[in-house]
């Protein structure tokens, strides 16, 4: 098949229409591969090249239709990835090797797993894989990275010549629980105790809890979420990722998409949590509180959004990256995957001997978790 390959730097070059339609076309899309999630990234200035993010997609075209596309970043630093290859980069340092600017293929700031090599069919899949090496052997960067590509894709990268990378992360299922209660009850008697007192402490506080979904979340609400975000993160002496433009950017343009759990002691607002769903998944993303309470992390970013998953029948919530404390409410580990290209042969060598050690080390930390199950009886 005769394709025409393009890289794009801007989204409004392909159209939502085009973008949305091959998006749809995948079976692991979610809603952060969207034209309207990744647009507002780009356009609020939160992932774009000033901010060392520079928009490089892959595309392929048959005429003006769009057959495959590679969302492609230029990296000009290791920030706001969740695969942290920051030992890499230093390691090219010592020995007078350049290690940025580097491709990377991820949704900026989102440790989400859903499909990176997005084509119509096999064969512009195929055709699309050939293009990103072909864009690699130009030289002009050290590696390529891909994150959190289905395990199936994460297949046939290895198979092309990338090095396969193992993490874990903590998703809990919905077994078709008919309230929380009932999913409690199925967890052993201390996992139960520990969730009741925390969501108590909460109630004893004062504290109570409105859901605002879409359309509900008014401008005022996206201002208030962005100061406990911003001050969370300035709690922990880090610098956030994202802006308030980009709030109101998907608030407008994907509104359906979006839960915001305000937490209020009598009818004042003090921590609120971000998540963004489809039919079938809650993602859990940001988070963040003006005053502390105790255990009210806990209610805002886990156990309300799990009250919402069993009201709406949604089957899976990922809690985001890493956190073993998942596990004692619910969340089981499941193994991510990222694919790396390295075109120094030396460095490719080495990285390959580091992942190879280190994919035993996630199996047997995996093993070791799975011994620790926090339910009664196994999940079905």
């Amino acid at each position: 098949m005769d394709y025409r390959t393009r890289i794009v730097s801007s989204l409004a070059e392909i159209g939502q229409a085009r973008w949305d339609a091959l998006v749809a076309a995948q079976e692991e899309g979610n809603p952060f591969l969207s034209y309207a999630f990744l647009h507002a990234l780009h356009e609020s200035g939160s992932a774009s090249p000033e901010s060392g993010w520079e928009p490089h997609y892959l595309t392929l075209w048959q005429d003006e239709a769009l057959a495959a596309a590679l969302p492609l970043y230029r990296k000009f630093h290791s920030y706001g990835e969740y695969v942290f290859d920051w030992a890499w980069a230093e390691a090219y340092q010592r020995h007078g090797v350049e290690y940025y600017p580097k491709l990377l293929s991820a949704i900026p700031f989102t440790p989400v797993r859903g499909a990176r090599l997005m084509a119509i069919d096999e064969t512009a899949r195929a055709a699309l894989l050939e293009a990103l090496q072909r864009l690699q052997q130009q030289g002009q960067h050290s590696s390529t990275h891909i994150l959190y590509p289905p395990e199936q894709q994460a297949g046939q990268l290895a198979e092309a010549g990338f090095l396969l990378r193992s993490g874990v992360q903590f998703h809990w299922h919905n077994e078709g629980y008919g309230d929380f209660s009932e999913f409690v009850d199925t967890l052993d008697r201390k996992k139960r105790k520990n969730i009741l007192a925390e969501r108590r402490k909460v109630a004893e506080q004062g504290v109570r809890f409105v859901w605002l979904r879409g359309a509900e979340i008014t401008d005022a609400h996206w201002r208030f979420f962005n100061r406990c975000y911003r001050h969370t993160y300035a709690a922990h002496y880090s610098t956030p990722y994202l802006n308030l433009d980009f709030f109101r950017r998907i608030g407008d343009t994907m509104p359906q998409h979006l839960l915001l759990t305000v937490a209020l002691r009598g009818e004042e607002p003090i921590a609120s949590s971000l998540t963004v769903h489809d039919a079938d998944t809650l993602y859990g993303r940001y988070w963040g509180a003006l005053e502390h309470v105790p255990c009210l992390h806990f209610e805002t970013a886990y156990y309300q959004p799990l009250e919402f998953c069993i009201a709406e029948k949604i089957r899976w919530f990922e809690g985001g990256a890493q956190g073993e404390h998942k596990m004692a409410r619910g969340f089981l580990p499941q193994k991510t995957w990222s694919a790396h290209w390295l075109a120094h042969p030396g460095f490719y060598d080495a990285v390959e001997h580091f992942l190879s050690r280190e994919s035993n080390g996630i199996d047997g930390y995996i093993s070791e978790l799975n011994e620790h199950n926090p339910f009664r009886d196994p999940p079905r």
